[in-house]
Formats: structure tokens, C-alpha cells, sequence
């Protein structure tokens, strides 16, 4: 069964592209929305339980085929930062750039996103 959406595409799309202008500027709302929004595309290209991808405070998704996480700590977890979740999700950073500057906890031999990043290229630079 396909993840369930709960951000229309236009809103989560119009938030991202909000964020990425002026991440300062962007309030709390919108950048919740911008967060779950591209949680969600991500579980949608990468449709599994085996990585949990946090982004606290705003969301977290299982992703990824492989064994399914039950109880107790996942062994493959991705955690970062809000700001740094929605650089990599839109093209601004490459994943193997951000855990060089450890702007990303990775743990288990699954939680590789790169395959799947980014989502939402807004970056000027396609590297």
C-alpha cells in the first residue's frame, strides 16, 4: 500500500520553493509544511520500512525496502537538522557534501539516501 499523502502537492511545493528563497524569513508554518511535504516525496521514491529519517521537530518517515523496523531503536537512521533537510532535499547540497560537514547523523548500512536526493532540485548548480 502507497504512503498516504497528507500535504497537497501545490502547498508542500509552494512552501519549499517559500523556504528556499529566505530560510530566515520563512515562518514556522511554512517551513513544517516544506519539511513533511518532502518527507513524504521521499517516501514515495524510496517506499519501505527499513530507515527511519527524522527531522525533528517536524517529522519523521520510514523509508527504504529491506526488514522491517518493530521495536526499540532502528538500526538504519538518518537524523539532521530542518535547514539541513531541506538543503539536501532540494539540490542546494549534495548528500555526500553534507556528511562531510556532519550536517548529517547517519547510522546502518541502509541509510544512504543519496539514491533518492534530491527530490526538488531548486539549486542552481545541477552538481
Amino acid at each position: 500500500m502507497p504512503p498516504r499523502r497528507r500535504i497537497d502537492p501545490a502547498d508542500g511545493r509552494a512552501a519549499v520553493v517559500r523556504w528556499y528563497a529566505d530560510p530566515g524569513a520563512a515562518d514556522r508554518t511554512t517551513t513544517a509544511t516544506a519539511v513533511r511535504y518532502m518527507l513524504e516525496e521521499l517516501s514515495l521514491q524510496a517506499p519501505g520500512h527499513s530507515v527511519e529519517v527524522r527531522v525533528p521537530p517536524f517529522g519523521a518517515v520510514q523509508v527504504i525496502e529491506g526488514p522491517r523496523h518493530k521495536r526499540g531503536t532502528p538500526t538504519n537512521v538518518v537524523e539532521m537538522q530542518v535547514d539541513s533537510w531541506l538543503r539536501i532535499a532540494t539540490g542546494a547540497i549534495s548528500w555526500a557534501d553534507a556528511e562531510g560537514a556532519g550536517l548529517v547523523r547517519a547510522s546502518g548500512q541502509r541509510a544512504d539516501l543519496s539514491p533518492y536526493l534530491p527530490l526538488l532540485r531548486l539549486a542552481d548548480d545541477p552538481a
